[in-house]
């Protein structure tokens, strides 16, 4: 079949990956793949997009006078929708992220349109102004209006697909179909161990926390919770424990920047010792799968995350993750059998580190049961399988 992706920025971020995996998984099952985007900048993707068909249309800019993103984003989809219309013969068209592109698509394609959405967008925005509500209250409605017009419509978990019936009413009797987000495990398994730092030499028990460096990742409970645990041990014990906060970092971020800061100092304010605590900066793939291998625990501190593909990660590499029981984290985690889901608290989660650190059969058992889920329910050729499905209009 001929397949056409329509994704608004082929950048590097979670919606990306998930657009290439799909591709690539759609390419390799046989299928004739192109992919159509507003912005492409080989420097500043994932490598394998060098083996993908990819056309840019980019001819309307990204503001108007600085403002109207969103906007700009809407007209800038319909544009290359048009373009997909005219001059790509299709006969799938999976679109993400710009659900109004679908509107062009529907007047003027005859191809089976599947739309896949990450998260509702008008739940991920400000109103802090008058002109901004009416602004957004009309971008709401096309939202709405045009995400319903797809043939499918694929969520990345049951969680968001509750979020988008509950906000989208129009939408409560449409059947979702749940499309997991899949994990390049093959990278996985070739990646070598690689030196992280220089303060992880010694350690027996070291605890990572692996998100951005943003406020929302709620990265301070990973830092109480290591607090806490230091009450539950013997001054001795703790010494042999470290906590790893490892996130993406960009110099150019505002709130990346501030609340690194915070962090830091937040260190201090809980009284751990700095030779305790370890702050990497935008770690590189290797170094990120290394300390991963070498983690007792992951802490994965989100609030209601939508998926999260850090437990899928851990999971995969045998290492327990402890996560906030909400959002997505509920679906890829069974709790007590291939990690912890944790009130949100510091004490519920110094609790279940203490039993990692104590229970060693426990822990091998939930690090086993945690590969295994991972190859049954996220690996490439599941996730291929299911979308080759969806695709066909089969039964998934």
């Amino acid at each position: 079949m001929r397949v056409t992706f329509l994704h608004p920025d082929l950048g590097i971020g979670g919606a990306e990956r998930l657009i290439v995996d799909a591709a690539l998984a759609l390419q390799r099952k046989g299928h004739q793949i192109r992919v159509v985007t507003n912005h492409f900048d080989s420097a500043h993707a994932f490598k394998e997009t060098q083996g993908l068909d990819i056309t840019v249309i980019q001819w309307f800019p990204r503001l108007i006078f600085g403002y109207m993103w969103a906007l700009c984003a809407y007209i800038r989809m319909c544009l290359a929708a048009i373009y997909v219309c005219m001059f790509v013969e299709n006969d799938v068209i999976i679109c993400d992220q710009v659900s109004a592109a679908l509107v062009v698509l529907r007047l003027f394609s005859r191809s089976r349109l599947v739309f896949y959405c990450h998260f509702p967008d008008m739940l991920l925005t400000t109103r802090n102004s008058v002109l901004k509500s009416f602004y957004r209250r009309f971008l709401d409605a096309i939202e709405e209006y045009s995400t319903g017009l797809a043939d499918v419509i694929c969520v990345n978990s049951s969680f968001t697909a509750s979020v988008v019936k509950e906000t989208f009413t129009t939408l409560r009797s449409r059947e979702l179909t749940v499309l997991y987000p899949t994990l390049n495990t093959e990278f996985f398994d070739k990646t070598k161990e690689c030196e992280v730092s220089d303060t992880l030499s010694t350690p027996e028990h070291i605890f990572t926390s692996l998100n951005r460096f943003e406020v929302k990742k709620n990265v301070k409970l990973a830092l109480e919770a290591f607090a806490e645990l230091r009450t539950m041990l013997s001054e001795k014990e703790f010494s042999s424990c470290h906590l790893v906060v490892a996130g993406g970092y960009d110099r150019l971020n505002f709130e990346n920047i501030t609340h690194y800061n915070e962090l830091v100092d937040f260190v201090d304010v809980l009284g751990l010792k700095n030779n305790q605590v370890t702050f990497l900066r935008s770690p590189t793939d290797e170094q990120k799968v290394s300390l991963l291998r070498r983690s007792r625990a992951v802490l994965y501190t989100p609030h209601n995350e939508h998926f999260g593909i850090v437990p899928i990660e851990a999971m995969y590499l045998g290492t327990p993750v402890i996560a906030v029981d909400s959002g997505g984290p509920r679906e890829s985690i069974i709790h007590g059998e291939t990690g912890f889901l944790a009130k949100y608290t510091p004490q519920e989660f110094a609790k279940y580190m203490f039993t990692i650190m104590r229970d060693e059969n426990l822990r091998r058992r939930i690090s086993e049961n945690g590969q295994k889920r991972v190859r049954e329910f996220f690996a490439f050729d599941a996730f291929s399988n299911r979308l080759d499905r969806i695709i066909r209009g089969q039964r998934h």
